[in-house]
């Protein structure tokens, strides 16, 4: 067992502490990375918070990228040196999720409390959502990985591994959004940005952006919305339905938050669907009348992760990328290092920030 630095969340609520734990070296199909970056996604914010419960101690942070350092005897396709992005989705490969191409729903359970981590005596330490990149290092599996071109960015490429992905995704894979259609995007912070593009690279004619905040709503237009809707106005579907001329044929609904999810239905035109994006605290409910929905044939959708297959889709939105089709470099509001981490959290839960990343090289 090595020993690394990594910020560990001992209780909820309460900051995150940098302190030695113990890694083991990767087994089988697994591989060793050393974190170059690492972004600090809400979903981290949530678990820390005890939004979703879990066990703990435990090592959260899953949207990094580093350089391989060491691998198991069954890797293949992958060597020591090469740069990848590290991602949660971890699939067997095997079961009917797997095998039917939706690697995102894997229903081959992990068990983070028994993963390649524990504190520095050997006792538990949890490795939230199969990654726990909140560290120096981590060991993961193969499936987790995608490698990358050596001349991308390391800061860039560690969004690549949630927030473009689910953001991007949820526009083109679980919403299916078309050329034509109208989309509506509630919530335009770093997922919802990415909603944006998704929906802009799939061809939608009208993208309108729901946000609390003026400000957002500019940067909405920045990365492709066509219009902007204050949430904080008086039905603000009836001025997004007025500004597209119908209702949406795609809502994707970015935040977490209750209000969001019960007006989302009221965008819709017929036989249009809530894709649900965000993911609001355990035990909060939504209400909606299944009436309407039935008599005007519209739908909801979950999406976790954008549905992506990562050795399909990451390597599309670099290439997207490289193309100048997809902005990245600019859904980065700050660089952080390992020392700063509670700080970039706070400053990520002002809700400003698009994505702050850390950076374990910088002093």
């Amino acid at each position: 067992m090595d020993r690394i630095k990594a910020a560990v969340c001992h209780e909820f609520g309460k900051p995150l502490v940098i302190e030695e734990i113990a890694i083991r070296p990767p087994e089988g199909s697994e591989v060793e990375v050393t974190l170059d970056a690492v972004a600090i996604c809400h979903s981290d914010i949530s678990y820390a918070d005890g939004a979703w419960g879990g066990s703990l101690p435990a090592v959260y942070g899953h949207e990094a990228a580093g350089r391989i350092t060491n691998v198991g005897d069954h890797v293949k396709g992958l060597s020591v040196g090469d740069p990848v992005v590290v991602t949660l989705i971890r699939a067997c490969q095997t079961c009917p999720s797997c095998a039917s191409g939706t690697p995102t729903a894997c229903a081959t359970p992990y068990d983070g409390d028994h993963g390649p981590i524990t504190d520095v005596d050997g006792g538990k330490m949890h490795q939230a959502m199969a990654t726990g990149a909140f560290a120096e290092r981590v060991v993961v599996e193969q499936s987790q990985v995608v490698k990358l071109p050596e001349d991308l960015a390391m800061d860039v490429a560690s969004l690549l591994a949630c927030g473009v992905i689910t953001g991007v995704g949820a526009a083109v894979n679980a919403g299916g959004v078309r050329a034509g259609d109208v989309v509506v995007v509630i919530g335009a912070g770093g997922v919802g940005l990415n909603a944006i593009q998704g929906a802009r690279i799939a061809g939608a004619s009208r993208i309108i952006a729901v946000d609390m905040s003026e400000e957002k709503l500019d940067v909405a237009m920045e990365f492709g919305a066509t219009d902007g809707v204050l949430a904080t106005s008086e039905k603000p579907w009836k001025a997004a339905m007025q500004a597209a001329g119908r209702g949406a044929d795609a809502v994707l609904v970015t935040v977490g938050a209750i209000p969001a999810y019960d007006s989302a239905p009221r965008y819709l035109a017929p036989g249009g669907k809530v894709v649900m994006v965000g993911m609001p605290h355990s035990g909060d409910m939504s209400s909606y009348e299944p009436v309407v929905l039935a008599a005007l044939g519209q739908g909801m959708v979950g999406s976790k992760m954008g549905d992506v297959v990562i050795q399909r889709d990451i390597p599309w939105m670099i290439d997207l990328y490289q193309q100048g089709r997809l902005k990245l470099d600019e859904l980065i509001s700050g660089r952080w290092s390992f020392d700063q981490i509670n700080e970039a959290i706070a400053d990520t839960k002002t809700g400003a920030a698009r994505r702050n990343v850390i950076l374990f090289d910088k002093v």
